[in-house]
């Protein structure tokens, strides 16, 4: 489905701005490939981060440009050639917005994270591509977020598919584009004070 890439995700939105386009290019790079092995960790010591909240850390792995989004998921009869809905996402972000965040987590107001969430990200089914921008790779990643807050509140779990382009500078790569779509058109989680 043309409107489930990245690439069309990202070219609809206002906040893109001059982000990359990137789209694959060809079938999935060999497990056994450099360029698999290097995004693979990448991944894995992002999810570190992220389950530690080292969130000002992880922002310095992100380019610049960065376009972060996750669409509306929507439940459509067979045939419908869209899953989203078009136009609405959850986020879509760029660098201010994300460390925008990031700083209101570092105060004494982020009340939806007080006291914080204990967070496990599992990252699975990584597989990687060349595309059609020179440096720049394309991961497809399952993710499922493990949430628990306090000791009342139900835990939550969301799971989702990403599509991330990592774009290589000064010999490491950084993320220039994430589209999460998540696997439920509704949320069960109690707020989106996380990222995925």
């Amino acid at each position: 489905m043309i409107e489930e890439t990245g690439k069309s995700i990202s070219e609809a939105s206002k906040l893109r701005r001059a982000s990359t386009l990137a789209d694959r290019v060809g079938a999935s790079l060999p497990f056994t490939s450099e360029s698999h092995a290097t995004i693979h960790r990448w991944l894995t010591e992002e999810a570190y981060l992220l389950d530690q909240q080292r969130y000002e850390e992880w922002l310095e792995t992100l380019t610049d440009d960065i376009h972060y989004v996750m669409p509306v998921r929507v439940t459509t009869a067979l045939g419908t050639p869209f899953s989203t809905s078009p136009g609405m996402a959850h986020w879509d972000e760029n660098k201010y917005s994300l460390s925008r965040r990031v700083a209101r987590f570092l105060t004494e107001h982020a009340w939806t994270e007080d006291p914080p969430s204990r967070l496990r990200h599992y990252v699975t089914n990584v597989r990687v591509f060349e595309t059609d921008v020179p440096g720049e790779l394309i991961a497809d990643s399952a993710v499922m977020l493990f949430r628990s807050r306090g000791d009342v509140n139900e835990p939550a779990i969301i799971s989702a598919h990403r599509e991330d382009v990592f774009r290589e500078a000064d010999g490491e790569y950084r993320l220039a584009r994430r589209v999460i779509f998540v696997d439920e058109s509704v949320l069960r989680t109690q707020n989106l004070a996380i990222f995925l």
